[in-house]
């Protein structure tokens, strides 16, 4: 096995509960950790049987572009199940999503969750 890592994926979105995040949205930042299967591709140096991390960019583009979510928990977790379904080689899915701009009564970075697929 082997992992593959894309770090602090930036995109623009409209996630959160308050209507007001979804008006103006924000950045969302994420990070996936792939565990992929070693199989032939790594001996043969073939990009087409193994996870192409180009592919895989832009799988969690569309889906964080896409459609509100009200819980990053959630976004985090389509994400893991799109990835381990588009690419079968995948043994386990994990998604952080972070969210700088969070609407909480204090100071603080971000908030980040974490979620693993298959669990």
């Amino acid at each position: 096995m082997y992992t593959i890592r894309l770090k602090n994926c930036s995109f623009f979105a409209r996630h959160g509960v308050l209507d007001e995040e979804e008006k103006l949205g924000q950045r969302f930042y994420l990070d996936a950790e792939l565990d992929v299967q070693v199989t032939d591709a790594l001996a043969q140096d073939a990009i087409a049987a193994t996870v192409d991390y180009g592919e895989a960019f832009l799988v969690i583009e569309e889906i964080v572009t896409g459609r509100r979510r009200l819980l990053i928990e959630a976004l985090a977790l389509e994400v893991a199940k799109t990835l381990c379904e588009r690419f079968p080689q995948i043994t386990c899915a994990r998604v952080t999503v972070r969210k700088p701009g969070a609407p909480v009564r204090g100071v603080l970075d971000y908030v980040e969750v974490t979620v693993a697929w298959p669990q």
